[in-house]
């Protein structure tokens, strides 16, 4: 007890002293490691099918996950947990596939803000499954966002075109919505590691199944070190110490900043694809982009208002 009630006192000291713009710089290096993932999938879809990566990713982090939470996780795993693992893993899944085989015709600046659009849609998800009204800064945010996407689909001429992957990522949004919502509404009735653990079990299973029926079997080709290094930096950076920086971050900095900063990860998006994948950023990109960042913005700051 004494080594325990010392180990407290010393976790609350390091908890009050921890240097709150050091928590910042946390939270912007996990929105900058998110930013770069789609890069980084970009590159690696063009060797592992899509469903493969996402298997292989998901699996290894329910893997460590159960290494290192266990006790929160195995005693939750119970026949009233499966409703909440096959609702919140379906859409993660539907979330992941359609992003990923979307990523596959369309470039990752592109993706990145048309996929940050389900902070504007959140709200009214929540409508759907907990009748909770949406505010009119929702509407406001919404009209903002889809105008950005109207300006993100406009070619040359005047004519208004979204391609197959701009649709599937925005299906993506629309999916990636309705999950936080659940994950919302599961994590107040289980521990949210647990509905975390089992969301990405469920899910990766789907992915394994759905590789297994759809794409080629693994091959050579995913062991060259470029890949590796890809899959790596998937795994180890934008999923395992993201989420450690984020939640380290959270802890010691405003939720309305937190938010703000995190937020950014759709422009450290468009910043590497310009920078490293040669992505042309159009005008018309430009005012889309900006429009729908403002709705995300205004969504968040009302939400993190309320």
């Amino acid at each position: 007890m004494a080594v325990r009630s010392r180990f407290q006192q010393l976790r609350s000291k390091w908890s009050r002293t921890f240097p709150p713009n050091l928590a910042r710089l946390m939270l912007l290096a996990c929105a900058a490691l998110w930013g770069g993932s789609y890069l980084v999938a970009k590159f690696a879809i063009a060797a592992i099918p899509p469903q493969w990566l996402m298997g292989i990713r998901v699996l290894g982090a329910c893997t460590v996950m159960l290494a290192l939470f266990h006790r929160s996780i195995l005693p939750a795993l119970k026949p009233a947990i499966i409703v909440p693992a096959l609702v919140s893993g379906v859409t993660y899944w539907g979330t992941m596939v359609t992003q990923t085989i979307g990523l596959q015709t369309i470039d990752p600046g592109r993706s990145a803000f048309l996929t940050a659009a389900y902070c504007v849609l959140t709200p009214f998800a929540s409508w759907l499954v907990t009748k909770t009204r949406p505010g009119a800064i929702n509407l406001v945010a919404a009209v903002i966002c889809l105008t950005g996407v109207g300006f993100v689909s406009l070619r040359n001429g005047g004519s208004f075109a979204l391609g197959v992957g701009d649709w599937l990522t925005i299906a993506t949004a629309v999916v990636f919505a309705f999950n936080l919502t659940f994950l919302g509404v599961y994590a107040k009735r289980f521990h949210p590691i647990a509905v975390t653990w089992v969301q990405f079990f469920v899910a990766g299973v789907l992915f394994i199944a759905g590789a297994l029926v759809t794409e080629p079997a693994p091959n050579a080709a995913w062991l060259e070190p470029s890949v590796v290094v890809a899959f790596l930096y998937l795994f180890l950076g934008a999923t395992m110490t993201a989420q450690i920086m984020q939640n380290i971050g959270l802890a010691h900095v405003p939720p309305s900043q937190a938010s703000i900063i995190m937020c950014t990860e759709s422009l450290f998006a468009v910043s590497f694809s310009v920078l490293f994948w040669g992505e042309a950023i159009t005008w018309n990109s430009v005012v889309g982009f900006s429009l729908i960042f403002a709705a995300v913005l205004l969504s968040i700051i009302r939400k993190r208002g309320d």
